[in-house]
């Protein structure tokens, strides 16, 4: 018995514009245009591309507790999160590994706004109704909004025309505004390394702004295929590949993403589910740790291509892997042994039984363009 794919408010555009459409977190996803991955890719880079996101998951949090009970499932500060302001988080089991990796925004008023990946959503409702249901009123949003990210360097241009006060917007501001009559959330943030939006909008209205903002010059429809190149680029994790619930922060190189408020020495330490596991990684460094790799011939390597050292002994894996079309090299992020993530360090990836030089490098592999002002 096959599951029917579930569809988001854009699912005819899609279709309409001649989109590759394949399954994806249970969902009908468009993975490529006519144009194609490449294209798409540059395009992004270059001018302003348009992703369908509404897949993912659109949580509302609302109460005087909201803040407080949120701090107590995610290692972040939520208490001093400014109005109009967003933040990214990640939900840790006892154990320390990632649930998800989710972003939360303050809208004011006691209400919280979270945005959750599309695979976890439900099992996220669930872990938020279980722990904090009664300190807070818990609204899921799947069916009410959908979400649409326009990025790249002329996102701010496009996006301004509609809605004049969202380029005065930075890096991880929130508000709520008008775009084009339609009342939407807004924040400059986004998923690719480039200086952009997400707008959350009433998924009745999701299908008309698409069409208005795909009638600006600048703008092109962007499918999963460059998203995810985009997102490697920018050296950003991947919920279920780069990061899982055997995975802590620390071994995801995601200590930044800790704030000092609620680390070992933070005024409001720990708290959080395995915060003395995370806490003692820290202290005493993880085993294994995230790292970027360069391959050195133009093979791409792939998810799940074993990391070997000189004498070919297993030192780790490569969790993303492909081809950059900015870099016009292919790029890999891997976990290895700590013992080897020093810069490049030789490392060799196995692909089809032959080895494959690479070098460790820094991320992202992409310099970022947020607009920070």
């Amino acid at each position: 018995m096959t599951t029917e794919l579930l569809k988001t408010p854009l699912n005819a555009l899609h279709r309409e514009r001649g989109a590759k459409m394949v399954e994806f977190a249970g969902y009908d996803m468009p993975v490529q245009y006519p144009a194609g991955v490449m294209k798409e890719h540059l395009h992004t880079r270059d001018q302003a591309g348009l992703f369908d996101v509404s897949h993912m998951g659109q949580i509302l949090l609302s109460g005087p507790n909201a803040a407080k009970a949120l701090e107590t499932l995610v290692p972040v500060d939520i208490i001093d999160l400014p109005v109009g302001m967003q933040r990214y988080a990640m939900f840790t089991n006892d154990n320390g590994g990632i649930l998800d990796d989710l972003m939360v925004a303050n809208l004011g008023n006691d209400q919280l706004m979270l945005v959750v990946n599309a695979a976890c959503k439900n099992e996220d409702l669930a872990h938020l109704q279980q722990h904090i249901g009664t300190q807070c009123e818990i609204t899921p949003l799947f069916d009410e909004r959908a979400l649409l990210a326009l990025q790249g360097p002329h996102a701010v241009t496009v996006l301004a025309r509609l809605a004049p006060e969202v380029a005065k917007m930075t890096f991880m501001q929130y508000t709520s505004t008008k775009i084009d009559g339609i009342n939407c959330y807004v924040s400059r943030s986004g998923y690719t390394g480039e200086d952009g939006y997400e707008i959350s909008v009433p998924a009745d209205k999701a299908e008309a702004l698409a069409r208005r903002l795909l009638a600006e010059p600048e703008v092109a429809p962007i499918g999963l295929g460059a998203r995810d190149s985009l997102r490697l680029e920018a050296g950003l994790c991947l919920y279920g590949h780069d990061m899982d619930i055997d995975t802590t922060p620390i071994e995801a190189s995601l200590l930044w993403a800790i704030s000092k408020v609620r680390r070992a020495d933070g005024a409001r330490s720990g708290g959080f589910p395995g915060a003395d596991a995370i806490f003692a990684q820290h202290q005493s460094g993880a085993a294994r740790k995230r790292v970027g790799l360069l391959p050195q011939e133009r093979t791409p390597v792939r998810e799940g291509a074993e990391i070997v050292d000189a004498e070919g002994t297993t030192i780790g894996t490569v969790c993303s892997g492909g081809f950059g079309p900015t870099l016009s090299a292919p790029l890999a992020m891997g976990y290895v042994d700590a013992r080897f993530t020093a810069l490049e360090t030789p490392v060799w990836a196995i692909v089809r039984g032959k080895k494959v030089r690479m070098h460790l490098t820094k991320m992202p592999f992409v310099p970022a363009r947020y607009f920070r002002g």
